[in-house]
């Protein structure tokens, strides 16, 4: 059997900053891995930043967003038994934000998932800076994400005081408590560390935290198709200017609720990998990039987001 391990949490929370730390503390144990991750927009920006572990003990696959949740389910099946061929000791999955994660435990109970994979480790990156002003389904799915949690990791723990921190864990036990979910997290729950330097002790209680089967009431969505996308090739911005708009796109109402912009732009000869959220707007050199940039929330309004941005978005 192979052991999976899922990676959840909300758009821009730092899952993929995290996924390359865990990565590594796994192939340091000696374990060949393979990482399967949902890119949001169908555009590949994630696994670009997850290049950097590409060897011998680590292969990346790609599940595309920008389908509905059964096309989208179904892709990621599809991955997991050709991954299941593979002679992998462990597989990574980051199934994303977008929608409600016990889907995706389901369908590792179907056959022939059920006798290849078995449910080692769930982990939930949640932001410390949380933005409290969420939709009832994207409570939701926060708190569906941490209902079944081993660990709980608050991500930009170094960007906020304690105050901030205990706030976002009582949120999330409000979360918790709406879905009539009897989880209410502890201290022992929860790792508050900063993401670029979590420590060797931080990766063990990860590494044995497995994870829990916890009941709540589902909710009735309707037509809510889970989190939008707009996605923008070849805009040509300065990078004064992207952060100038990244930040009225995220608190502008009229551009709809924003939670995470996200993508490259080039700076000289070199790339830029932009990672913009209520909490923090960061622009950071990276060795490769594509000319891309995508907007992620709910009722995105993408004319009022192009005059924003300057640039027309892709069909």
């Amino acid at each position: 059997m192979i052991t999976i391990d899922l990676i959840t949490g909300f758009l821009g929370s730092g899952k993929t900053t995290f996924i390359k730390k865990y990565a590594r503390y796994l192939m340091d144990q000696g374990l060949k891995i393979g990482i399967l991750e949902n890119d949001f927009g169908a555009v590949n920006v994630d696994m670009l930043l997850l290049q950097e572990l590409l060897g011998e003990q680590c292969d990346l696959e790609m599940v595309s967003g920008g389908c509905d949740k059964d096309c989208h389910i179904r892709r990621f099946k599809t991955k997991l038994i050709a991954m299941g061929m593979s002679g992998y000791d462990r597989v990574i999955v980051e199934p994303s934000g977008i929608f409600d994660v016990d889907e995706f435990f389901d369908s590792l109970r179907e056959d022939p998932l059920d006798q290849w994979y078995e449910i080692g480790n769930v982990i939930t990156i949640v932001d410390a800076l949380l933005n409290l002003r969420l939709s009832e389904e994207s409570d939701y799915l926060l708190a569906s994400e941490v209902a079944d949690a081993g660990k709980v990791i608050i991500s930009h723990a170094d960007e906020a005081d304690p105050g901030q921190i205990d706030g976002t864990v009582q949120h999330l036990n409000q979360a918790l408590a709406k879905i009539k979910c009897k989880r209410q997290l502890t201290n022992e729950d929860v790792i508050a560390e900063n993401m670029e330097q979590l420590s060797e002790k931080a990766l063990d209680a990860v590494f044995h935290c497995g994870y829990r089967l916890e009941s709540y009431c589902k909710l009735d969505a309707g037509d809510y198709r889970g989190f939008d996308s707009v996605y923008f090739m070849n805009a040509e911005i300065s990078e004064e200017k992207l952060k100038e708009a990244a930040v009225k796109i995220l608190l502008d109402p009229a551009c709809g609720n924003v939670f995470r912009i996200k993508g490259f732009i080039r700076k000289g000869s070199g790339w830029l990998q932009l990672n913009a959220t209520r909490s923090v707007v960061e622009l950071r050199p990276i060795g490769t990039g594509q000319e891309v940039l995508i907007v992620i929330g709910e009722n995105l309004k993408a004319e009022v987001i192009s005059d924003i941005l300057g640039a027309k978005p892709a069909v």
